[in-house]
């Protein structure tokens, strides 16, 4: 499930990410590709070659000595590869500092691809900084000091020793149904070759009950359905249980619709489980999956006799009773019960978003084998692919509940806005988290297949094939984390839906047992057209019936002509390549529509190697500064350098600027009105120019006002949203307060105001995700402004009781919010006083404001 809470970790992440990963290299037939002595790069002043430390010798090393890098300072230099693909970067080092290891960064081509902790030791090791995405010809590869204090001796860039990805269908239940076997053969078919497309549905009655709008938003976009459809049984459990239609909808998605389906168990908990009376009714408000809201004690769970155990007793049985009705329907399902437990990662719980992790690694892998054996031998449930989401923490081998009882390994994706490295906010980030995946891969040796089993921004088809990374699903949660252009641009939904790798809902082979009717197929299932006329040919398909019949050819819902687009002689189907020519570059699925049976799907790739401009217009600079003091007004001029292209429009967001009124252009430059960019509020914007071909050109705008008087106290407040969708039901605003004063504050004298725009005056509900002064120790009203401004009509006002604490000097305290409307309507934040459309970390934000003891001492009140 998306849920705030869990970007608690980000840094936790960054930081543990690959810990621990020290091993000798793979031994090759040759040598590696490139290694290059440490003294040999390209190292910043800071940075020292030494054969020595404090006068004690450190031998071993290779060359004439070894760079000694303390804390801080940059290590550069390229590699040159044949090919664009996976390779693997290692270094011989030591770091005889810290037990704890210490930290440092790696950098590709200007992306920073994470921080690493290297290991303790004092002697020369090698460290392997996993598997990553290097471009054809040459690339530049950096490491920057964090915690800094190693010594490097050499950089080693290999090719990456990729896992195979060749899984055997045995399920861990020996006696699962001919479906579920049947639908396990197709998944390690299809893994590794392919990508299987997947979407999440609402639950508990969300989009005004409409649980179809993310699946029709999806195939007006791209003419397809999804092939996989999450499901979550949420509803039925033994406190506020009710039938919301989950199961039914899931017995036609797969019967009737010819589906795949996956299901989560988002099981509750009452809030206060000493009071709760076994069988008693609770509200759902007054239940929780959260550990930190809850005195539910999860060890006591897997102990017979205990209240705790009778619960989670009850809570199976419900969900048995749904199970049971799917497996006499012939649904086998991808169960994933017990989801993302490690959280932030930890052995006991420390890290845990759901009550189920917070007893440890132990006690959860004891509530899995009982979930397991419940079902499978109490209940006879055997039409289970049992699903567990992992992680990639140090600690992450100690939760895997083993072998035996899992079939598929999960990881879900949530990186648009937190835990991405690439310095860019307030986009979709479509990585294809490659490394990730391989580390996933080697938790199970390669045994168990890996699926990405929640996300928000789906990865490019082009870094999926690129980086071989073999996820076997993807699953974006519903709402904006789908159909919002900040995870998931349309464009990029359309390419993936319609590429040969994806697969769709019609290109599902029919999984039923015994299936009567013979399907037809057809050889190849995938063609290649050039558009460069000396290169058009027609594209010849043999075509086997199987005893049905092709009653037509349709591209989405355009029909294809008899003998004018293609003609049919015996079993070969041949595409005109006259018909093939007005295709658009890319990827399209031509559906044989048979009388009966599955309808193969052909794959027809467009390109066009036609010779003429291939460079992409761009602008200089890339960014620019306006202030919006009167006398400091000035037009910003942009230069244009179109090489072919042509400038279609100018946009900020999705507002199209005016032509001749907002700004001006011409071939070789743009001028944006000061006019138009006084009207801009302080903070940074995008503004995007557009060209009939080619890649965008983006210009960020910093704007601010030297007219306005900051004023001067001990508080700076630091903020940043963690959704910056513009259209959201949910707003996110994550604060800082830091003391910069000589003296102590007490918390409980402090408030703080965050400015926005209701945009429909509803109740609203307001969360501490968390704080680190503890979330029980914030409050929280919504102030309602007597006179209305520009982008705010109400202020979330933020307190602190007295448990919370001082703030001494220098000190800080960070806390991460979530408010909504009780209704779950949306608001526009794009328009709002205190949003921040950009930036995914701490900085100064003065259109928050601080008070002391009622006296504003920080940020401008709009």
């Amino acid at each position: 499930m998306k849920d705030l809470v869990k970007k608690a970790g980000a840094m936790m992440l960054v930081v543990t990410l690959l810990l621990g990963m020290v091993r000798i290299t793979p031994a090759h037939a040759e040598a590696p590709l490139y290694t290059i002595e440490s003294e040999n790069a390209q190292l910043s002043s800071d940075l020292q070659v030494v054969t020595q430390i404090y006068g004690t010798p450190k031998p071993g090393y290779s060359g004439s000595g070894f760079v000694w890098m303390q804390n801080s300072g940059t290590l550069t230099f390229s590699v040159t590869v044949p090919e664009t693909g996976m390779y693997s970067i290692s270094t011989r080092y030591m770091q005889e500092l810290s037990a704890d290891g210490r930290q440092q960064s790696l950098n590709v081509n200007g992306v920073t691809k994470g921080s690493y902790m290297l290991p303790y030791t004092t002697t020369w090791k090698d460290f392997d900084f996993g598997f990553h995405k290097l471009n054809q010809g040459v690339n530049t590869l950096q490491i920057k000091a964090g915690w800094g204090f190693a010594y490097f001796d050499t950089f080693t860039v290999d090719y990456a020793d990729l896992d195979p990805l060749d899984v055997q269908p045995v399920l861990s239940d020996p006696q699962a149904t001919p479906e579920t076997q049947l639908l396990m053969n197709y998944l390690t078919e299809v893994y590794g070759n392919h990508i299987i497309s997947g979407q999440q549905e609402i639950y508990g009655g969300g989009n005004d009950g409409n649980a179809e709008l993310e699946f029709d938003w999806i195939h007006n976009l791209t003419g397809k359905y999804p092939a996989i459809r999450g499901f979550d049984f949420m509803n039925y459990n033994p406190l506020y249980g009710w039938e919301d239609g989950t199961t039914s909808r899931m017995i036609d998605w797969v019967n009737n619709r010819g589906g795949i389906a996956t299901a989560s168990w988002h099981i509750n908990v009452p809030r206060d489980f000493t009071a709760y009376q076994a069988g008693e009714f609770v509200d759902w408000k007054k239940a929780t999956y959260k550990p930190t809201e809850t005195n539910f004690n999860t060890a006591n769970a897997v102990v017979p006799g205990t209240k705790e155990y009778q619960y989670v007793m009850a809570a199976i049985d419900d969900l048995a009773e749904q199970l049971l009705i799917l497996q006499d329907n012939n649904v086998p399902v991808l169960f994933r019960p017990y989801h993302e437990a490690e959280g932030n990662g930890g052995l006991n719980g420390e890290g845990a978003w759901f009550w189920w992790a917070s007893a440890g690694a132990g006690v959860y892998k004891q509530l899995w084998n009982q979930l397991y054996t419940r079902l499978t031998e109490t209940y006879g449930l055997h039409n289970l692919i049992w699903t567990y989401n992992s992680y990639v923490y140090s600690t992450s081998p100690a939760w895997y509940p083993g072998k035996t009882q899992v079939d598929l390994v999960g990881y879900d994706k949530y990186n648009t806005i937190y835990n991405r490295y690439d310095g860019l906010s307030g986009v979709p980030n479509e990585d294809a988290i490659t490394s990730i995946f391989y580390q996933l891969v080697g938790l199970t040796g390669g045994t168990k297949m890996v699926a990405m089993t929640e996300n928000d921004t789906i990865p490019s088809v082009k870094n999926l094939t690129e980086e071989k990374s073999g996820w076997l699903y993807f699953l974006p949660w519903y709402g904006e984390h789908l159909m919002s252009s900040a995870f998931n641009y349309p464009a990029t939904l359309t390419t993936l839906y319609q590429s040969h790798y994806v697969i769709t809902l019609d290109e599902l082979p029919d999984l039923s047992v015994n299936n009567p009717i013979p399907n037809a197929s057809i050889t190849p299932a995938n063609v290649e057209f050039d558009k460069y006329t000396p290169n058009q040919s027609d594209k010849a398909i043999t075509v086997n019936p199987n005893g049905n019949t092709l009653t037509a050819l349709r591209a989405g819902t355009a029909a294809l002509t008899a003998t004018q687009d293609y003609t049919l002689n015996g079993n070969t189907l041949t595409l005109k390549k006259a018909y093939l020519a007005q295709l658009p570059v890319g990827e399209h699925s031509i559906v044989l529509d048979f009388n009966q049976g599955q309808d193969p799907v052909l794959k027809v790739k467009i390109i066009d190697t036609t010779p003429g401009p291939s460079l992409d217009a761009s602008i200089s600079p890339v960014t620019a500064a306006f202030d919006k003091a009167a006398a400091l007004q000035q037009d910003v001029s942009v230069a244009l350098t179109l090489n072919g292209h042509l400038l279609t429009s100018v946009t900020k967001g999705t507002a199209a600027l005016a032509s001749g009124q907002e700004y001006t252009a011409t071939s070789t430059a743009v001028v944006l009105k000061k006019s138009y960019l006084a009207t801009l509020p302080v903070g940074q914007h995008v503004i995007t120019f557009h060209f009939n071909s080619g890649n965008n050109a983006v210009l960020t705008v910093n704007v601010t006002d030297s007219s306005v008087t900051v004023p001067s106290g001990n508080l700076t407040i630091q903020a940043f949203n963690g959704n910056t969708s513009a259209s959201t039901n949910g707003i996110s605003p994550k604060f800082k307060v830091i003391n910069n004063g000589t003296s102590a504050i007490q918390l409980s004298d402090v408030k703080l105001r965050y400015y926005y725009t209701i945009d429909g005056d509803k109740a609203q509900s307001f969360w501490s995700d968390w704080a680190s002064v503890g979330s029980a120790n914030v409050t929280a009203n919504f102030v309602k402004l007597a006179t209305p401004v520009a982008g705010a009509d109400y202020a979330l006002e933020i307190g602190f009781t007295s448990a919370a604490g001082t703030l001494n000097p220098g000190q800080s305290a960070e806390i991460q919010t979530r408010f909504s409307k009780t209704d779950w309507s949306n608001y526009n934040q794009a328009d709002d006083y205190s949003f921040k459309a950009s930036g995914t970390q701490f900085a100064n934000h003065d259109k928050v404001t601080g008070y002391v003891s009622g006296q504003l001492v920080w940020g401008i009140e709009p």
